[in-house]
């Protein structure tokens, strides 16, 4: 939150949804004393995916910035992402991939994950990291709300953006991406996925599930209607 805030100017906002969380968050959050700092608590949704559409819906601002990890923001990404975002409806930035002590482990998340445009390319294999993307507010208004039963938000939001606007991914390093100790096997596995545990089948329906999903809302937006 301290390289957030930095990064804010003074009419901007730092939106922070608590999930049901028992581990001091509330309490750190309430010490902030920053007016531009906007808290919702006691939400329920036990979801990832459905807290960020949350605190998503609660946005006033054009540009979006997403931070639903605890990760740290590098000097000048806001400035140079809003840069990208003035021709571009989602900007995605690299990032260093580092360890709870911000040792880095991977130079480049995007060299590592192999991140790079292409609708069908995420869509085989998702490159898109919900922490490292920012949206003008159209994208916003397209991917609100997300469809339910939904296991990634930023695939959503990253496979949107390619059918109804321009995507931009800037290669230089803009923030510091923690991997922890509980995954730092997934930290070093190229394949890493987080639909890994599901079967092969499943793997498959929910990507089906996902291009109808992007269909839909596509018509709905562009021709205002739905399939």
């Amino acid at each position: 939150m301290d390289t957030i805030l930095q990064e804010l100017g003074p009419e901007d906002e730092l939106i922070v949804s608590d999930d049901s969380s028992v581990d001091g968050t509330v309490e750190i959050i309430q010490s902030y004393k920053d007016k531009r700092i906007r808290f919702f608590g006691n939400n329920t949704f036990k979801s990832p995916v459905y807290n960020s559409e949350f605190a998503l819906k609660q946005a006033k601002g054009e540009f979006i910035f997403l931070a639903d990890q605890d990760d740290v923001w590098l000097p000048g990404r806001v400035h140079k992402v809003k840069e990208h975002l003035l021709e571009n409806d989602l900007v995605v930035c690299n990032a260093h991939i580092v360890d709870q002590e911000e040792k880095i482990l991977h130079e480049s998340y995007f060299q590592w994950k192999g991140s790079r445009q292409g609708f069908w390319k995420n869509w085989k294999k998702n490159s898109y990291m919900g922490c490292s993307m920012a949206l003008n507010r159209k994208m916003l208004q397209a991917a609100l709300p997300f469809p339910r039963k939904l296991i990634m938000h930023d695939v959503w939001i990253g496979l949107l953006a390619e059918s109804l606007g321009k995507v931009y991914f800037l290669d230089e390093k803009l923030m510091l991406y923690r991997r922890h100790a509980d995954n730092v096997t997934a930290s070093v596995d190229r394949n890493d996925d987080r639909l890994s545990d599901f079967s092969f089948w499943f793997k498959i329906r929910y990507r089906l599930v996902l291009l109808w999903q992007i269909m839909k809302r596509y018509l709905k937006v562009v021709f205002g209607r739905e399939s």
